[in-house]
């Protein structure tokens, strides 16, 4: 089996699938879009995986209110702590606020052996190895 048949294969490995909870705490990583970069975020909804771009659609500005924190209070639906949009976990659309008919950037991600990978894209790559990268805390 080559490399990229496995699961992992060409995924980067991001964290023990234990450190993301139901509806708990995302996990938060440093990727680049376009070269630029930005933060990205992984929950567990429901049971499965879900990530995206930590960008609201409204406004391009971080939404955790705090470090790894998108869900409300109802844990039902991810919110910008800036500007009020909610939206829905399960694909990122827009459900109320000033986000419109926006959505949230989806990124890949998969849980395999008790490990959650993140598969980059054209689009949106890994920080450099020798580049400075911060991630939440194992």
């Amino acid at each position: 089996m080559k490399v990229a048949d496995t699961p992992a294969g060409g995924g980067e490995a991001l964290c023990a699938a234990t450190a993301i909870e139901e509806r708990g705490r995302a996990w938060v990583w440093d990727v680049l879009e376009h070269g630029r970069p930005v933060r990205a975020f992984a929950l567990r909804f429901d049971g499965h995986l879900r990530a995206y771009l930590n960008r609201c659609a409204h406004v391009a500005a971080e939404m955790d209110w705090q470090p790894g924190e998108f869900l409300d209070t109802d844990k039902r639906w991810i919110l910008c702590s800036i500007h009020g949009a909610a939206y829905e976990p399960v694909d990122g659309r827009c459900v109320g606020g000033p986000c419109g008919r926006g959505r949230l950037t989806p990124l890949a991600v998969r849980e395999h052996d008790g490990q959650v990978y993140w598969y980059p894209s054209r689009d949106i790559q890994p920080v450099p190895f020798d580049a400075p990268a911060s991630e939440s805390p194992p």
